[in-house]
């Protein structure tokens, strides 16, 4: 067979098909719906063509950052706190959303209605964004580092105790179906079978967590939850812009190094799965 003979052979690629009248409504409301969010969000072509001399001049007033020695001293230690209230709310976080994911989990340990409860209350948690967590919680105990990482644990449950819930309902059903058999209680088949073959899944989850708990521990301080988040708003307000690129400069080089780390770790467990 000829080469145009085998081009004729294959098939044509797909064609859009003429939308219905009621997929062209749909397609017409999307748009208009774009539309009047762009309007609402105060979108404008001469703010955007604006901004980029804006940003020049930022730009040229923040560089080079400020690299005096106390200024290092002072950012280097907000940074490390920064960092102990993202591990410490992280850990316990992570400690925590285990039972409450045994109670998330369908077809475990509890009944439906204890699981659709119990992930109602997961989707309010992680509804909230983990700034509002931290208002509320410098509110109840006062400004401060502790605050900040009341806040991250109780992001963290939101997010890990839906996952974890997850991980547990997509675990291998083998083992546990054995020990069922032989008459085990479900809480023993959760603990024996399912826990250890969602395990490696845990861990990737938690690591995901921890991440997330760094990146957010950053800006907390912008409510007085501690952390460098207030280094970075003294900066803006006082148009101290070298300082200010300073901390972001930190912020990056952590939150990304934390970014490596995890994906280093979990790289190693998905080795060890295969």
């Amino acid at each position: 067979m000829t080469e145009i003979g085998q081009s004729s052979a294959r098939p044509l690629p797909g064609r859009y098909e003429t939308p219905s009248a009621l997929a062209f409504l749909g397609y017409a409301a999307g748009l208009v719906i774009i539309v009047w969010c762009l309007s609402g969000a105060g979108f404008s072509f001469d703010k955007v063509a604006a901004a980029p001399p804006r940003f020049a001049d930022f730009a040229t007033r923040a560089f080079p950052p400020n690299l005096e020695p106390q200024v290092l001293a002072r950012l280097g230690a907000k940074m490390v706190e920064t960092l102990q209230i993202a591990i410490a709310g992280a850990v316990i976080g992570v400690i925590l959303s285990l039972p409450v994911a045994l109670l998330a989990a369908r077809g475990l340990v509890a009944g439906p209605w204890i699981n659709q409860a119990t992930r109602t209350i997961l989707g309010f948690i992680r509804a909230v964004p983990d700034i509002a967590w931290a208002l509320i919680f410098v509110v109840a105990v006062g400004l401060g580092p502790f605050a900040g990482m009341l806040a991250i644990v109780v992001d963290t449950v939101g997010f890990c105790g839906r996952f974890f819930a997850d991980d547990m309902e997509a675990a291998e059903k083998g083992p546990a179906e054995s020990l069922t058999a032989t008459g085990a209680r479900k809480i023993d088949v959760v603990v024996c079978a399912t826990i250890p073959a969602a395990t490696p899944a845990f861990i990737s989850t938690s690591l995901y967590g921890l991440e997330k708990a760094v990146r957010s521990s950053t800006i907390l301080g912008l409510v007085g939850a501690g952390g460098i988040g207030i280094e970075l708003k003294v900066g803006f307000d006082l148009f101290d812009y070298p300082t200010a690129m300073t901390v972001i400069l930190m912020i990056a080089a952590v939150v990304i190094g934390i970014e490596q780390l995890s994906g280093w770790a979990r790289a190693r467990i998905i080795g060890e799965q295969r």
